[in-house]
């Protein structure tokens, strides 16, 4: 009797097994990739879905975009400057067959191929272009990506580079450039405003010229101006055209 009671609690924890094992439920993000004695068979889910113990096997793939971070990457410029470079990518899986079958790890075959690819679009880049150019550099790693995970059944649907970080060597090497193209741009500026100074004071001097009348009343108009100053003795130099003028 006790056997048996044995033998039909086996049995039951048996069929509770076979059941637990043959009814799954995938959640709305989730796919079920079903291989039939090893040869593949369907792609499954959402929902409940049947896997027949022993003859299937199921694999599940989260559909949800991947949000990775590529590791720091030494990178050598097109004019010869080492950076360390590092972003981010955002990617999921489109194709789960191809996910599974294609690649033996599709996250990390992932994460390797985008190390490999930031660094070969930086390095075909000058410095300034890295720092000036950063979302068309984007755009040009993510397409790259894109193209090759492709096979995989992936959509890389965006790269943002995060850090281009300079030695120390070359960021004092920056500011001294800075510094100068600053100084190169005061110059030009103050030339500039020389040359402006000198036109007006050129066509002012045309204008005064043409008119007797004006000179004399410019003289006075300094004179007034000079008396307004806290100065006891005022020197004030007059031509002696301007002296015969006032006696006309």
């Amino acid at each position: 009797m006790f056997d048996i009671q044995y033998f039909g609690m086996v049995i039951l924890f048996l069929l509770i097994a076979l059941a637990v094992s043959t009814f799954r439920v995938l959640r709305e993000y989730d796919r079920g990739v079903i291989f039939m004695l090893g040869r593949f068979y369907k792609v499954k889910g959402p929902g409940l879905i049947i896997v027949i113990p022993v003859l299937q096997q199921m694999v599940r793939v989260d559909l949800r975009t991947v949000v990775m971070d590529v590791p720091t990457q030494d990178v050598i410029s097109r004019d010869n400057v080492s950076v360390q470079v590092n972003a981010v990518i955002y990617f999921r899986v489109v194709d789960p067959e191809r996910a599974i079958i294609q690649v033996e790890n599709f996250l990390e075959a992932t994460s390797q191929l985008s190390q490999t690819t930031l660094r070969s679009v930086l390095g075909q880049h000058e410095l300034d272009d890295m720092l000036a150019e950063r979302e068309q550099l984007n755009a040009d790693v993510q397409k790259i990506l894109d193209k090759q995970t492709a096979a995989w059944g992936i959509k890389v649907a965006n790269v943002e580079i995060k850090h281009v970080d300079l030695n120390e060597t070359m960021v004092r090497a920056l500011a001294k450039q800075a510094e100068a193209e600053r100084e190169r741009r005061a110059k030009v500026i103050h030339a500039i405003g020389e040359a402006e100074a000198a036109e007006k004071l050129a066509e002012a001097a045309r204008v005064l010229s043409q008119q007797d009348q004006a000179i004399q009343l410019r003289y006075l108009q300094t004179l007034v101006e000079i008396a307004g100053d806290k100065s006891s003795t005022i020197v004030f130099p007059i031509p002696v055209d301007i002296l015969s003028k006032f006696n006309s």
